[in-house]
């Protein structure tokens, strides 16, 4: 039988110490909440042709989007912390007048044209994904929110929303107020400005 050296000992206390803390990560991990998808979720047709995960500029209009431009990234990934890479990632959401890419948005406003209003992006191999946007504004009833849905090719895995960390109307919001308090700081956008932009991260835990 060989006797374990200093450096046998070591590497094994650090494996154990890995592993442990990677069941702390997959036990610990919070599913993201699964939300309504709305009445507004625009299908194909409705899609200006420019779909791609820069919402701020459609392709041949003069002018960028109005708002406040935001960034979001995150990962896409299992409980168990495996990245979902090759996923899809759909975001759509009001413009910054309170309207919907979509005709059946009645509200007496015009859209802004300058707004993609629906975007996607597909997850790297490390599950990565990537947003720029518009920070969410009101629309009548609800907390500001961005919806958001996750696919493995034409299967939905998740319908979701991410909300305003802090903001006053998600304690009036009634899908908001379902969520446990960890529920909702799973899908709460936290920014930090970063090179002149509101950054935010939100992992996605299927």
């Amino acid at each position: 039988m060989k006797l374990l050296t200093r450096r046998g000992l070591l590497k094994g206390f650090i494996a154990i110490a890995g592993l442990a803390a990677y069941s702390r990560h997959a036990v610990s991990a919070v599913l993201t909440p699964r939300a309504t998808e709305g009445p507004f979720y625009p299908d194909t047709s409705m899609r200006f042709a420019d779909v791609d995960n820069d919402l701020i500029k459609v392709s041949g209009a003069v002018e960028q989007a109005g708002g406040e431009i935001i960034r979001i990234t995150g990962k896409l990934m299992s409980k168990q912390g495996k990245p979902l890479a090759g996923h899809r990632i759909e975001i759509w959401q009001c413009d910054v007048n309170g309207k919907y890419l979509h005709p059946n948005d009645n509200s007496k406003v015009s859209y802004d044209n300058g707004f993609q209003g629906f975007g996607h992006d597909i997850a790297d191999g490390n599950g990565n994904y990537s947003f720029k946007t518009i920070k969410p504004t009101i629309y009548p009833g609800r907390a500001p929110h961005i919806h958001v849905k996750v696919l493995d090719g034409d299967r939905e895995l998740l319908t979701t929303q991410f909300y305003i960390a802090g903001n006053k109307l998600n304690s009036t919001d009634g899908l908001y107020r379902r969520m446990s308090v960890e529920q909702a700081q799973g899908v709460s956008m936290v920014f930090i400005e970063r090179n002149n932009m509101l950054e935010t991260n939100i992992d996605v835990v299927i």
